[in-house]
């Protein structure tokens, strides 16, 4: 059996994002596209219905909230409960591992309100030097 070097391993590092970065797969979860809308609507309001959710987040279309819903469910993000009714019920919820992502969701806002206008300046400067 060959066990990798130094070398290998220090190269593989960096060509593999996971093992550079081991947050990766995290952010690849949850700060995809439509993601984070889905989980802070789920948790700021609780338990919703599909045209809820739809409302709430304006502009993702019916089709990429249904992917997306799936995938969050698929991850354990989200529960979905069906109620056999006529018409059928279909509601949606964060888990209690999409919870326990809420002192991260709370860091970035308390880093957001605290730093945005600073990237915007640092935008802005950056576009002033190179025009």
């Amino acid at each position: 059996m060959h066990m990798p070097d130094e070398r290998t391993r220090t190269a593989t590092a960096v060509t593999d994002p996971e093992v550079a970065c081991p947050i990766s797969p995290v952010v690849d979860i949850v700060f995809s596209r439509w993601t984070t809308p889905i989980l802070w609507s789920l948790h700021t309001y609780g338990r919703q219905r599909f045209v809820e959710l739809e409302r709430r987040i304006a502009k993702i279309t019916p089709k990429v909230l249904t992917q997306r819903l799936r995938q969050l469910e698929r991850d354990g993000l989200v529960v979905r409960t069906y109620h056999p009714e006529v018409p059928p019920r279909v509601e949606y919820e964060i888990s209690e591992l999409g919870r326990s992502l809420a002192p991260l969701f709370a860091h970035l806002s308390e880093w957001a309100a605290t730093n945005l206008d600073r990237v915007e300046q640092a935008r802005l400067h950056y576009d002033a030097d190179s025009a």
